[in-house]
Order: C-alpha cells, then sequence, then structure tokens
C-alpha cells in the first residue's frame, strides 16, 4: 500500500483548518450549523413530596388543576429571597378574584436549618398564604434537579454558611407541565401580575 508523501502531511492540515475556520464563519448564515436545535416541551419540573411549614406531608399531586408560582430559595438569605417572595406576592394580590387559582410555593434549599418550625414564621412574616416546603438533603436535591435549580453552601468567614442559589420563579400549569418563567431580578411585581393574568 502506498503512502501520502510526507510533504504532503502539512498541506492538508493546512487545508483542513482553512475549512474549519471557513465553517465556523458561516455559522451565523447556514440555519442549525453550530447551534443546538431542539423540539417539544422543556423538561422543567415533575413529582415531589415534601412536607410544608405545618408538618403535614404534601405532594405535587393534590395541586392539580391549579397553577404553581414556584421559588426555590431558604429564610437566611439576607437579600435575594425576601425580596423575591415580596414581588410574588405583590403580583398575586393585584390578580383579585384570579389569585384563588395559582399556589404559590417556596421550596428550601436548605432543609439542615429550613425545618417546618422555621419555616412557618418565615412565610408568616415574609408571604403569608405560601406554601413552603423542606425535606431530607436527597428529597431537596431530587426536586431541585428536576427544576434546573443550581445550588451550593458557601461558608463565611466568621463560621455558618450561605447557600448561593438560581434565582428564578416558575409557572407551572394545572397540568403539572412547565409554562414559563422569570428572572425576579427582570421583573416587578405589576409586570409579573400582567404575565400571569394573561397566562390564566
Amino acid at each position: 500500500m502506498r503512502r501520502a508523501p510526507i510533504v504532503l502531511i502539512p498541506l492538508l492540515l493546512a487545508l483542513a483548518l482553512v475549512l474549519g475556520a471557513y465553517l465556523w464563519r458561516a455559522s451565523d448564515a447556514l440555519p442549525g450549523l453550530g447551534r443546538v436545535i431542539g423540539n417539544g416541551e422543556p423538561a422543567i419540573g415533575g413529582a415531589f413530596a415534601l412536607t410544608d411549614q405545618y408538618g403535614k406531608p404534601r405532594s405535587s399531586g393534590e395541586f392539580r388543576g391549579r397553577f404553581l408560582l414556584v421559588y426555590f430559595g431558604y429564610s437566611h438569605c439576607p437579600d435575594v429571597c425576601p425580596t423575591t417572595l415580596a414581588t410574588m406576592a405583590d403580583a398575586l394580590s393585584k390578580l383579585g378574584s384570579d389569585r384563588a387559582r395559582i399556589v404559590p410555593i417556596f421550596i428550601t434549599i436548605d432543609p439542615a436549618r429550613d425545618t417546618p418550625a422555621q419555616l412557618k414564621p418565615y412565610l408568616d412574616a415574609v408571604a403569608p398564604g405560601f406554601v413552603g416546603l423542606t425535606g431530607t438533603d436527597k428529597a431537596i436535591a431530587a426536586v431541585a434537579g428536576r427544576f434546573l435549580v443550581k445550588f451550593k453552601k458557601q461558608k463565611l468567614p466568621g463560621g455558618g454558611y450561605a447557600m448561593d442559589h438560581s434565582n428564578v420563579i416558575y409557572l407551572m400549569g394545572p397540568d403539572g407541565r412547565f409554562v414559563t418563567y422569570w428572572d425576579d431580578a427582570a421583573i416587578g411585581p405589576d409586570k409579573l401580575a400582567e404575565q400571569l393574568r394573561a397566562r390564566l
């Protein structure tokens, strides 16, 4: 078997580089090239079985027929969580009779500290009428994973810890399927109420 002369190898490599550069530059003009194209619904959300702020077991199935407005956070959060919960509560208060069609849910990502006894007074003060949910580390990690929520424990200099986490408000439909989401930093209560009303 004959082999390509050694002098051709650098030439072939140069041609490959030129072709690669061309395709990379052309990707903006060629539909699908260099992009991920997907079809269907986003795989966000799913079944859960957790415990509420009264110590009562709660499952996703019992909320079927109503919209869920879901937020993941923790009660020791100094700013982002209470601000987001206040935005949600304010938006819901603007919906009038439509408010009854939505169940606002706060799921902790810090179950070690957020026991039912901790969650109840916290939500009574920050977001009355919300369902607060906690559970085992494993159960919380599973639910957070289904909602694509990221969180991580960060040690504080003086001792203790804080939780870095995603800051997203999810809307789930009466059938349990994902409808949409909002970044709290990009929306206020008036706009959130308007967009909720449009989807009810």
